[in-house]
């Protein structure tokens, strides 16, 4: 059964966070008295330059990472460790190679004990959704890039999880996929709509994907401005609109640097 929120509005809500990593003997902050809230079915993307701590800030909402200061709470409850209601699609494919695509989706499932007809029947479904039908018995070594990406999704749909939370997840594929799987992942999430936070440093990525960009600084990483999109889906990168919003936002970027 898809997890049960008792919020009605702000399904994530990081309070005054910020985070302090000890290395060589000194203490290194990473993230700075940061204020996020999501609403439910809301598309973010927190974008930024390259090692700004956009991944440890997603990685405190999954409960991976513990804040050092301040309080991240979804569903109303205070996050402390990974949760059910948490679904992560991680930068690095990470599938189990000795599971097929039918395996790997449905794997969360049965780790549950969800009986094999039903947990089957479910993962068929996002299988179905992310346009893998056909490829149910292949393995990951079978499989592209893009296709590898496409079963990390639906995998992660397939446990129901309220909050979808995506690190850098196309950044490995060659251009034109990663185009290819932007447009999936809108398809996808307009389908079978999941709040999404989506972390990425490619901005035509982020207008394309957001109702919202939160813009981080440099390291220590606050909120340099929030953007919201409210260009029509599916959005044309050419679009004189696009490429206005892309112009301001590349200047905030530029400065936060």
């Amino acid at each position: 059964m898809e997890q049960k929120c008792s919020v009605e509005h702000d399904i994530i809500n990081c309070s005054g966070i910020s985070k302090t990593f000890f290395n060589d003997g000194e203490n290194h902050e990473v993230i700075h008295k940061v204020d996020l809230k999501v609403k439910e079915n809301e598309f973010v993307v927190i974008l930024g330059p390259g090692q700004c701590g956009k991944s440890t800030l997603i990685n405190m909402i999954s409960g991976l990472d513990q804040a050092s200061s301040g309080r991240v709470t979804v569903c109303d409850k205070k996050v402390e460790g990974p949760g059910p209601e948490r679904g992560v699609v991680f930068q690095s494919i990470s599938l189990f190679p000795w599971l097929t695509t039918m395996g790997n989706v449905e794997y969360g499932l049965k780790m549950k004990g969800i009986k094999k007809d039903i947990r089957q029947k479910r993962a068929q479904h996002y299988i179905d959704l992310v346009g893998l039908n056909g490829f149910e018995k292949s393995f990951p070594i079978a499989l592209s890039g893009g296709m590898k990406q496409r079963v990390g999704i639906a995998r992660a749909y397939c446990i129901e999880p309220k909050v979808l939370l995506m690190d850098e997840p196309f950044s490995a594929l060659d251009a034109q996929t990663r185009y290819l799987m932007q447009e999936e992942l809108e398809r996808i999430w307009e389908t079978e709509k999941r709040t999404i936070v989506f972390v990425t440093n490619n901005l035509e990525e982020a207008i394309y994907l957001a109702d919202r960009i939160i813009v981080l600084s440099s390291c220590p990483a606050q909120i340099k401005k929030e953007f919201v999109v409210d260009l029509p889906r599916p959005r044309d990168y050419v679009s004189p609109e696009f490429l206005a919003l892309r112009n301001e936002i590349d200047d905030i970027m530029d400065s936060a640097k």
